[in-house]
């Protein structure tokens, strides 16, 4: 019996079938739609306020002034301007002596009192309206009261670690470098002292006179750096070229105060 034979119609069909299978299995795949992009939100930028100068910083900044003096450019400064300042400073490294024989315009002290049975701090302000340290500035200020930033090549706020010598050829390097807190016409008087000095007491215990302490105490000026006339925050002066000019700078103080070595308040002022 013979086999029945396929018709070239249905031969046609099965081979395009065929190539229809064969050419989905070497489909190339498809690559994965992209990600709708997010709309990227800029970085949020924030401006750190300026650091607080402390003494190290402040005195940097009254090197840098005294060198541009010397050196016959511009001292600058104007961008100290506003800025805080907290400066800690050691006084009393030594063995008290007599309060008469301690008074210092300008700097801390501490001396015995009379009884010899109580510490007595002082610092009085220096009045520099007129001491030429101003310039031509002192027109436009009513009243200028100066504290000396002692040992300005101490960046530390600690004593010396040289003990202190008795002779008398041990005499104190003339002060080059200090605040001045400026009062104009029409401004706040509430900071102004009018020569009166800031003092505070140490009594004792039990009847005892007061230990002194061998690390001694530390002032400590707390404000905000200010501007002369001139738009600067700092000014220098010099008598001649071979000496270190004294700079000085303007400042709004907002508080004074005595602590120990350790840190502890003794007693403070503040502006208002």
């Amino acid at each position: 019996m013979l086999d029945p034979i396929a018709s070239p119609r249905h031969q046609l069909v099965v081979l395009a079938v065929s190539l229809l299978a064969l050419a989905g299995c070497q489909r190339e795949p498809q690559p994965a739609p992209a990600p709708d992009k997010k709309s990227e939100t800029p970085p949020v930028v924030t401006v750190a306020p300026a650091p607080v100068l402390d003494r190290a910083g402040l005195l940097q900044a009254m090197d840098i002034a005294a060198s541009a003096f010397a050196a016959g450019r511009e001292v600058g400064g104007a961008s100290l301007a506003g800025r805080r300042f907290v400066v800690r400073q050691a006084f009393g490294c030594s063995e008290p002596g007599d309060a008469a024989e301690a008074a210092t315009d300008g700097l801390a002290t501490v001396a015995w009192a009379k009884d010899r049975q109580s510490l007595k701090f002082s610092l009085a302000p220096t009045d520099w309206l007129r001491s030429g340290l101003i310039g031509n500035d002192d027109t436009s200020l009513e009243a200028v009261e100066g504290f000396w930033l002692a040992r300005p090549w101490l960046r530390t706020e600690a004593c010396p670690a040289l003990a202190s010598a008795d002779s008398a050829s041990s005499q104190a390097s003339p002060q080059t470098a200090g605040l001045a807190a400026v009062f104009k016409p029409n401004g706040a008087r509430t900071g102004r002292r009018n020569g009166r000095a800031y003092e505070f007491t140490l009594r004792g215990e039990d009847g005892q006179p007061p230990a002194p302490s061998a690390q001694g105490y530390r002032l400590v000026l707390e404000g905000r750096m200010t501007a002369f006339a001139d738009g600067r925050a700092i000014h220098c002066r010099a008598a001649a070229p071979d000496q270190r000019p004294v700079c000085i700078g303007a400042v709004q103080l907002d508080r004074v105060a005595f602590e120990d070595a350790n840190g502890q308040m003794l007693s403070e002022w503040r502006d208002g």
